[in-house]
């Protein structure tokens, strides 16, 4: 019985990229659109990319800030607006990592992988960025143990991001290699 095409030992680095960059884009998911963004959700703090919510000891309740409120706590219009398209545009550009994947696996297109290559690049340049910008922004009021499962997710997406790349940046050519014994013997 002859085993199935997909299965074989040399599709594994390729099903394990794909399988890796789905796991991306459900951490992204989650965190931007799952968790609306926050990367601090208490019920006396909620910070993150669209809400900005302070404890309120008059009221005793969250009020949360907009512009121009949020301009005089330190945080800026231009850079909030950067931080947010960093870390969504991250997203987008992961979304279209697996379509160049699969044409460049079936067509054996170098110049479909390297596209890819490149989005994974900008996608995680901008990811790290964009919440390195808006955790300088908000330091003052988040601290590392406050923050959660949003940044841990957004976090574990950088990480993972970083390892995709280097994955998608080494396997076209240790398939060269691989080609290249194949022709030699």
């Amino acid at each position: 019985m002859a085993v199935p095409r997909l299965w074989r030992s040399d599709h594994l680095p390729f099903l394990s990229i794909m399988i890796l960059s789905v796991v991306v884009i459900s951490l992204l998911f989650y965190a931007l659109l799952w968790k609306a963004g926050n990367l601090t959700d208490l019920p006396n703090l909620r910070i993150g990319f669209y809400n900005f919510c302070l404890w309120n000891e008059d009221a005793g309740s969250l009020q949360c800030h907009q512009f121009p409120e949020l301009e005089a706590l330190g945080v800026p219009r231009v850079g909030l607006a950067l931080a947010r398209l960093g870390v969504y545009g991250a997203l987008v550009l992961t979304l279209f990592v697996p379509l160049p994947l699969l044409l460049a696996q079936c067509n054996s297109d170098e110049g479909e992988w390297q596209l890819a290559v490149g989005f994974l690049e900008a996608a995680s340049v901008l990811l790290a960025s964009g919440l390195g910008l808006f955790l300088s922004y908000v330091w003052k009021w988040v601290r590392l143990s406050l923050l959660g499962p949003g940044c841990l997710a957004l976090g574990t997406a950088q990480t993972l991001l970083i390892v995709l790349l280097t994955a998608t940046v080494l396997f076209p050519q240790r398939a060269k290699k691989d080609k290249s014994k194949l022709e030699s013997c």
